[in-house]
């Protein structure tokens, strides 16, 4: 019986390990028989949407290459024909995002964004409750303009050193008091800056404890490494800011009792940590929201609706900022009093103060750090001011090409529409690979690169190739082929039929609903590949209801960044859970009460100011062409 239930576990392991095999295989397969029993332009259609959906939200294959499933199936089941395909694979979508890429590529290679999280940093102070609060501000600001994964993985080193200056300052006040011994009376007179804490346990002397100064430290045969428990090595955290880590063996005996045995001083060192950790992903998915290319999703659904709907001259960079930036504004303040809730408490007295009086060693310690790590820097560099009036100008240019309330700068010209975002991103971005990093007539060079070549750019091809997200592009790609098979074989038109039993609910009912759907899909399915599925579904559910399908189409795409209760959400939630402070419990109850706010926001913000910004009361003309043609 025994072997034969290994035996069953073996098979059993086998099928797991081979799981993406399976499903790339059977799922094809299994639905071929729908396009060949209704062989029609909407059953052929369906098949390859289903097909494709189920490649994205399994993950069987990467998300890139299932978005070419449209490339070839659509012109085997002769829905769209190949040069049709191809050209929904490069949309000025695409452009936008480069030029994007350009201006990111600067800012990260001079430093820029470590500068300007570490000065709002600096501003907020260390106390627990403001220094979350920075760091959520200064994040963000950052994922405004670059991605939600890169501003994650730009800020968390410069919070994980905060941390670990307060578990280290936290850990040395706690040892202080009993590492000191009676018959050590030599020790008491020793620089405590020249010492390092070290447990040691003698099996041949007993002795409980002793300091040992860090030259005896390192004379043993050492290695730099973290605790662990299973092994007979320990971490020395330093006390000063200023010694290094070192490791000791450490006989097979039990370790010291006590608190010691943590990675955390306290159990507040902990929340601070989690808290801190949290506020990162969140605020990252926060400031994403803001921009038209803060995030993927947003590009996703601006190409898809003007795709849709090129009657419509309604969504831009100017009306979803205006939208959205309140959005971000409550949403930010409300994450922030939730997470301090959650890990902090409600003496936000304690934990919000300025003044100078009111603060601890540790937190002392750690703003010293933070003007460590920003002396670093230096005085700003003739790059970084560079890399900083492109970012202005790029956004003010966004903001002025065409505001709405007063004629913008594309008025200028005699030719109206040829003009986009993607145009002055693509001007400025190209423009960074011209202007040398080095300031004309100075002898001094900022760079090593422009120390070899004075001429040498700002960014060079490399610098973009490391940031470009050509898996998101060739995603947008397969999601625009989609859509446009949808339109072409009239699924789109079919599935809005089918809707027709929704009709009796008020709109807003039909947006909560749909935010509801998309924000519990997204906690197991990358945010791309569920905007793409639903946005056609969604627009024939609008066109069908007679509803203005930016009533619907604006929550979901919002509501779709809210994958923040597990880590296989998004990306960023991947990067901070890896740092070892959080549980998926923490995750979970956390993102959980995101989750919520998130909907609810979003439910106000377009039940209020977005009526009279999008004119939502009445159902557009562009949409009513597109329903008329597409019934034809």
């Amino acid at each position: 019986m025994r072997l034969e239930a290994a035996a069953r576990m073996d098979v059993f392991r086998k099928l797991w390990r081979a799981r993406n095999l399976i499903v790339v295989i059977f799922i094809p397969l299994s639905l071929l028989p729908l396009p060949l029993i209704h062989p029609t332009s909407e059953a052929c259609c369906a098949y390859v949407l289903i097909v494709t959906a189920v490649y994205w939200v399994s993950e069987a294959v990467p998300l890139g290459a299932a978005a070419l499933v449209p490339a070839f199936l659509y012109p085997l089941f002769g829905v769209l024909k190949s040069s049709e395909v191809a050209a929904e694979y490069s949309k000025d979508t695409t452009l936008l995002l480069m030029g994007v890429i350009c201006l990111a590529a600067s800012i990260e290679k001079w430093n820029l964004h470590k500068r300007i999280a570490l000065r709002m940093v600096m501003i907020a102070g260390a106390k627990p409750g403001m220094l979350v609060l920075g760091f959520m501000c200064c994040t963000v600001f950052l994922s405004m303009w670059l991605s939600n994964t890169s501003t994650t993985a730009m800020v968390m080193p410069i919070a994980e050193a905060v941390l670990q200056q307060l578990i280290c300052t936290g850990m040395a006040d706690n040892l202080e008091p009993d590492a000191v011994e009676d018959d050590s009376d030599k020790e008491e007179n020793l620089d405590k800056n020249q010492l390092a804490l070290l447990y040691r346990n003698d099996s041949n002397n007993g002795q409980k404890q002793e300091l040992s100064t860090l030259s005896e430290a390192q004379t043993r045969e050492s290695k730099d490494m973290d605790v662990n428990p299973n092994t007979n090595q320990a971490c020395i955290m330093h006390t000063n800011g200023h010694l290094p880590q070192v490791a000791i063996e450490i006989p097979n005996v039990k370790r010291v009792k006590a608190r010691r045995d943590s990675q955390y001083p306290t159990k507040r060192d902990h929340m601070i940590c989690k808290c801190l950790t949290l506020s990162i992903t969140y605020a990252a998915t926060i400031g994403g929201l803001i921009t038209i290319t803060g995030t993927s999703t947003n590009l996703i659904f601006a190409e898809q609706f003007n795709t849709r709907y090129p009657g419509a001259k309604v969504i831009n960079f100017g009306t979803w900022f205006i939208f959205s930036f309140p959005i971000a504004l409550i949403m930010l303040v409300l994450t922030w009093l939730w997470l301090h809730f959650l890990f902090l408490g409600c003496n936000f007295r304690e934990t919000c103060s300025l003044s100078k009086k009111r603060k601890t060693k540790r937190e002392m310690m750690s703003e010293k750090r933070i003007h460590e790590e920003y002396e670093k820097l230096g005085p700003i560099s003739y790059p970084e001011v560079v890399t900083g009036v492109f970012f202005i100008l790029m956004t003010l240019l966004w903001f002025t090409r065409e505001p709405g309330f007063v004629p913008g700068w594309t008025s200028l010209f005699e030719k109206k529409g040829y003009r986009t975002d993607a145009t002055v991103s693509v001007l400025l971005g190209f423009l960074l690979f011209l202007i040398p990093a080095r300031r004309p007539f100075s002898r001094s060079s900022s760079h090593k690169d422009s120390a070899s070549d004075p001429l040498a750019p700002m960014i060079t091809w490399k610098d973009f190739q490391r940031l470009m997200p050509w898996e998101i592009v060739i995603l947008v790609g397969g999601g625009y082929a989609l859509a446009a098979g949808c339109k072409v074989s009239g699924l789109s038109v079919w599935i809005g039929r089918q809707l027709e039993p929704m009709s009796g609910l008020p709109p807003w009912a039909v947006t909560l609903l749909a935010c509801l759907l998309v924000s519990a899909v997204t906690e197991f399915a990358s945010n791309p590949a569920t905007l793409t599925v639903f946005l056609p579904i969604l627009s024939a559910l609008s066109e069908t209801l007679q509803i203005n399908p930016l009533h619907t189409l604006i929550p979901s795409t919002m509501c779709v960044s809210f994958g923040v209760m597990l880590p296989v959400g998004n990306p960023p939630n991947a990067i901070v859970f890896s740092y070892g402070h959080l549980q998926i419990g923490d995750m979970v109850k956390a993102g959980f009460g995101v989750n919520l706010i998130g909907v609810a926001v979003v439910m106000l913000a377009i039940t209020t100011w977005g009526v009279p910004l999008f004119n939502l009361t009445e159902f557009p003309a562009w949409a009513v062409a597109v329903n008329s043609t597409g019934s034809l």
